[in-house]
């Protein structure tokens, strides 16, 4: 079994420019999963950068309103909606509300910078 405390794990800005840190990673941890585990932050009436995974990847809204752009559509996301990105498509999300938008990204397979991919 792994526990890990969120606030024990190194905060950095990730390729699309909102703040993460890592929970679970094959590469940080001795785990066999097919898939990383993150919280990332974006400050109040900030957004990602327009980029693609070549994975899958799934938010799930843990605090804050936002609104959440794939493929060219739009939809408003708040705390406790979960939102499916396939590989491949073109994603960015924007903190619409007053406070800080939070969510938990599980990316499969695991994110790898190399497949992250800056569109702006």
């Amino acid at each position: 079994m792994i526990v890990k405390k969120e606030s024990a794990c190194e905060q950095f800005i990730a390729n699309d420019g909102c703040r993460i840190r890592e929970l679970l990673h094959p590469k940080n941890d001795p785990i066999g999963t097919g898939f990383s585990l993150a919280i990332a932050e974006v400050a109040v009436g900030g957004r990602t950068v327009r980029h693609r995974l070549h994975q899958d990847e799934a938010y799930f809204i843990v605090a804050g309103t936002g609104i959440a752009h794939v493929n060219g559509e739009r939809h408003p996301v708040g705390s406790g909606d979960a939102v499916f990105i396939p590989g491949g498509d073109e994603q960015w999300i924007e903190n619409s509300g007053e406070t800080m938008l939070k969510f938990a990204a599980i990316v499969a397979p695991p994110w790898r910078a190399e497949d992250d991919e800056r569109l702006d």
